[in-house]
C-alpha cells in the first residue's frame, strides 16, 4: 500500500509558479495496477518520482508498505564508464539479487548484443532504455512505478515488453504513467487523474479514462457547432 498525505509540490518556471501537487491525499492499494493519467505537463512524472523517493515534496509525506521500484526504465543513474553488464551487476548487489541470473536475464531481454559489454556512454537513448527496462523487470518489487517505458523500441520489442510487464503484474502492483489508453485498459484495474494539482482516484479504470479524455479534449471554439 502506498499513501500520500497532504503532498504539495510547486516549481518556479521563469518567475511563475507551477503547482503539480496541491495537498494530495490518496491511497494506492496493495496489488492493484493503477493508471496515472492527465494532460502533458500536469506533473505525473514528478508525482511518480515523489512516490519513488527520488524527489521530495515541499510538504506532506509519502509512506509505503512493501518494496517500491525506482521509476521503471529510468536510466539516469547508470555509470557511463561501466558496461551494461557491470551496471547490471552493481544494481543486483544493491537489491540483493543474484548477479549472474540478472545479467543473463537482461542480456537476453534487452537485445543489446555485444554492446552489453561496452560502456553505457556508447549507447543510444533507446539502448539505455532497453537496458533500464530489462534491469527493472529482472528485480522483483511489490509495486512497480512505470513512466511510458513500453513505448521504447520497435513493435515486436514493445509487445515483448508489455508481455513481460503483464507477467510481473500477476504477483505485483503498479502505478503506470502512459498516454496509451489501450494498454491502460489491458493492464490496469484502477485509475487516477492528475489535473491542476488535484488527484482524483477511481476504482474503475474506465471512469478514470473518461475523466482523462474530458480533461485533454480541446475546448470548443465559440461559434463552432457539431
Amino acid at each position: 500500500m502506498i499513501q500520500l498525505c497532504g503532498v504539495r509540490k510547486t516549481y518556479a518556471l521563469r518567475g511563475k509558479r507551477k503547482v503539480v501537487a496541491d495537498g494530495i491525499s490518496a491511497t494506492f492499494p496493495t496489488g492493484a495496477s493503477v493508471a496515472l493519467l492527465g494532460r502533458n505537463g500536469a506533473g505525473k512524472s514528478s508525482l511518480l518520482r515523489m512516490i519513488a523517493g527520488t524527489m521530495k515534496p515541499d510538504k506532506g509525506r509519502v509512506t509505503s508498505t512493501g518494496s517500491v521500484s525506482w521509476p521503471v526504465g529510468f536510466s539516469g543513474s547508470f555509470h557511463n564508464e561501466l558496461t551494461g553488464a557491470q551496471n547490471t551487476r552493481f544494481i543486483a548487489r544493491v537489491y540483493g539479487t543474484d548477479t549472474d541470473a540478472l545479467c543473463e536475464w537482461v542480456a537476453d531481454f534487452a537485445e543489446l548484443g555485444d554492446h552489453f559489454n561496452l560502456p553505457v556512454r556508447t549507447y543510444s537513448s533507446g539502448m539505455r532504455s532497453r537496458l533500464a527496462f530489462g534491469i527493472s523487470m529482472g528485480v522483483p518489487f511489490d509495486t512497480y512505478l512505470v513512466d511510458e517505458v513500453t513505448s521504447v523500441g520497435d513493435a515486436t520489442f514493445k509487445q515483448k515488453s508489455e508481455a513481460v510487464f503483464a507477467e510481473r503484474l500477476k504477483t505485483s502492483g503498479a502505478i503506470i504513467v502512459t498516454h496509451a489508453l489501450g494498454m491502460v485498459q489491458r493492464l490496469c484495474q484502477h485509475g487516477a487523474v492528475l489535473d491542476e494539482g488535484k488527484l482524483t482516484y477511481y476504482t474503475n479504470v474506465n471512469d478514470a479514462i473518461r475523466h482523462h479524455q474530458a480533461v485533454v479534449q480541446p475546448r470548443q471554439k465559440p461559434g463552432l457547432t457539431d
